[in-house]
Formats: structure tokens, sequence, C-alpha cells
């Protein structure tokens, strides 16, 4: 009973959000109405005595803006091929690099270009009953994201086959024009086979639409409601932990390059360093067959804590829930797990999706009504019995090793009095 009553709290509040708060794109008015209704729901419902509601300046259009500027920079290698070798080699690298640092590290090259806008982060602490010795942070992003049109009319492959063979055909130009510098005559001819790429090129240019912003009920409001709802049950059965704080932090603009969590990482890079601390990131629980703890993130580029993923793991086991270990693949994209690992925190990315791309990641089918209850109570439960072991053991602060050196310690001692007798 306790668990449906959580699971219809996470429903309701989503479907509120989506259906009275409205779109809410990275850096929008929507998204910080978002947020300031949860950092409500976190003061009234969750017992938080400190709830924080912090803006900070961003460029979110750049994010996947930049895709434009990748798209003229390979048709120009594309078509200049034919009117200078180096021109192709130019913009054919131009555009590789505005590709890998845009969307496989995530660096804003180009966000001064772009408007500035305001996002907005939501921090919330439930205090302990004793000392604090460790504090854990659940996490999640209040923004939705604008359509991806070729993943809703067709699905993934058809979505992802426009990028992977647009890189094919950069590389193929790259190719013929470093041969007909050094004088391979064939090269000449092969550059006019390339034409074929020249659609892929184009299509380039409509990867996302930025006049449809859709419910984001899954991604992310799924991951805000599992720390909200878990600190609401909390509150309402009057648990409080002896020396764990619990806390959340709702990030702005995630679909945005992870600008909210840079933001918060860079706003609290000297705080909450007074005991271990960890951030658990959760992001489109949807799948319970893919609940997934992430070991590697950001396109397969940052670690995640190893400590914490295996304590996940062994916590979801004894809940009774199936969780795999995984890794965001290259091209899969990122959860903000990596940008607070970038900030020198402890963290991981809990995931419950298929990382292929569901049919519904970034389309309008991510409505309240697609909700999935088992995936989100699924979550829930191994979150319960993560925090429930991590207070019990005070493993983040590692006094179960420091146990284990004084038994050892001790065994030694009691070893070497032996041996004198």
């Amino acid at each position: 009973m306790e668990a449906r009553d959580s699971i219809s709290y996470i429903t309701e509040e989503i479907t509120h959000i989506c259906r009275k708060i409205g779109r809410r794109s990275p850096g929008s008015a929507g998204e910080k109405a978002a947020a300031e209704y949860l950092a409500g729901l976190l003061e009234k419902d969750c017992g938080c005595a400190d709830v924080q509601v912090e803006s900070f300046r961003e460029h979110p259009d750049a994010f996947y803006g930049y895709f434009y500027f990748s798209a003229f920079c390979d048709i120009l290698c594309c078509l200049t091929f034919f009117v200078s070798p180096w021109l192709s080699i130019l913009f054919g690298l131009l555009g590789v690099l505005l590709f890998v640092f845009h969307f496989v590290l995530y660096r804003p090259v180009l966000d001064p270009l772009f408007p500035t806008r305001e996002g907005t982060n939501v921090t919330a602490v439930r205090p302990c009953a004793g000392e604090v010795k460790q504090r854990i942070f659940l996490n999640g992003h209040t923004d939705a994201a604008w359509e991806f049109p070729l993943n809703y009319l067709f699905g993934g492959i058809v979505f992802e086959l426009p990028g992977l063979l647009a890189t094919v055909g950069v590389f193929y130009y790259l190719f013929v024009s470093v041969c007909v510098l050094f004088g391979a005559a064939w090269a000449e001819s092969a550059g006019q086979w390339g034409l074929l790429f020249l659609p892929f090129f184009v299509l380039l240019t409509i990867t996302y639409n930025p006049l449809r912003v859709v419910d984001g009920a899954n991604d992310n409001l799924s991951g805000c409601m599992i720390g909200v709802a878990l600190l609401r049950q909390m509150e309402k059965n009057g648990i409080t932990l002896e020396n764990t704080e619990v806390g959340v932090i709702l990030t702005g603009s995630e679909e945005a390059g992870l600008k909210g969590a840079k933001a918060w990482c860079e706003a609290h890079k000297d705080d909450y360093n007074d005991v271990p601390t960890c951030i658990i990131a959760y992001d489109s629980i949807y799948n319970p067959q893919e609940l997934m703890v992430n070991r590697r993130d950001l396109n397969n580029t940052v670690d995640s804590d190893e400590d914490l993923c295996d304590y996940f793991l062994l916590a979801a086991e004894d809940a009774g829930v199936p969780c795999k270990a995984g890794k965001v693949p290259l091209f899969g994209g990122s959860t903000d797990s990596a940008a607070f690992t970038q900030g020198g925190f402890r963290s991981m990315g809990i995931t419950g999706l298929s990382h292929l791309l569901e049919r519904f990641y970034h389309t309008r089918l991510d409505t309240p009504e697609n909700l999935n209850p088992t995936a989100l109570e699924n979550c829930l439960k191994a979150t319960e019995e993560f925090i429930r072991q991590a207070d019990l053991s005070l493993c983040l602060c590692g006094e179960e090793e420091e146990s284990e050196e004084e038994e050892a310690e001790e065994a030694a001692a009691s070893s070497a009095m032996n041996n004198e007798e």
C-alpha cells in the first residue's frame, strides 16, 4: 500500500506539472515554474528545512543549435571539394570538431553566439537525527527536450541514420581530398560519388524541432519525483535517519548540455565537503527491464564512482529489484552524473531506458499516460534499500573499511602477544 501511495503521488504530480505548468524547455519560464513548484513540495511535504532555488546564466539553444553550423560545414566540405581540396579539408575538419566538442564532450564552443537565458536549480536537504556523517543527494532534471522528429515518425534507427552517414560522408571527403593532393587521378571522380552523402548533410538540420517541446514525463520528471517521493515517504512515516542526510538536487537545462548540473557544481564547489557526499542522478525511469547503473557516462568518456555503482547493485538485489550494470555508449548522450563527477563530486547515473532509443525518447509520446508504475516502483525500492544500508553501515565515509582495519590490527597485536608468551 505504501509503494502504491508513492507511485500514485508521483503520477499525479507529474501529470499536474505537464498539464498545468506547460512547456519546460531549457532556460524557460516553464522550467523555472516547475522548479519552484517542486521546491514547494520539498518544503511542504518532505520535511526539508533547507530549500534553495538558484538561478544561473546559460545559452541553452547552443547545444542543438550547433547542428546548423555543423551541417553547413559538412555541406561546404562536399561542395568545395570540386573547387579546392584544401577548402574541403578545412570545412570537413571544422564540422568534425564542432561535433566532437558539442555533442560528444558537451563543451560550449559556440555558446556565445546564442541568446542568454536564465536556468533554475533547486537544492533541498532533510536533516538526520544525530551527528551528520554522510550525505546522499538524489537528482533529476526539471526541463524537457525539444522533439526529435525522425524518432517520432520512424523510430530510433532512422533517427540515427543521417548522423551516422553524414559522419561517414565527411571522412569520405577528407580521404579523397587528401588523395587528390597526393595526385591520385581516381579521387576526383570518387568525389562525384560522394554527392550521395549530400542529402544526409542536409537532414542534420532537422535533427530536432526547436518549435516543439515535449511533455518530458519520463525524461525526466520521473527522475525528479523519485527523490521527492522518497523524502515525502520518510516524512509521512516519521522516519529520520541517524547519521545520513538525504537531499534532492533538481537541475535545469540538462537537455541543453548538462548546464544546470555544471552551474550547480560551480555554485557549490566549496559546499557539502564537511562529510562524505554522493549524488545519484536518475534519468528516464521508464522500462523495468532496463533499470541500469551506468558505470561510464557522457558518451562513454566519464567514469562513475565504482563503489557507488556496486553499492546500488547490491541494494537492488537485496530489494528484489532487477538492475544491471552498463554504460552510456558513444553517441548515447549523458546524464547529469557526468557533470557532477567532472565537478569533483562522487556520483553515478541510473537510467531506465534502452540506450538504443525508446520510441518515446524526445518525442510527443513522452506523456504522463506513458509512465510505467512498475519501473518507478522498482527504482524507488532499490533507492530506499541503498539509503537504508548506507545509513546502517556508513559505507560512504568508509567506516566499514576502518572497522576491518581495526580488526586486522587487533588480530596482529594478539598474534604478537602470543608469540612473546
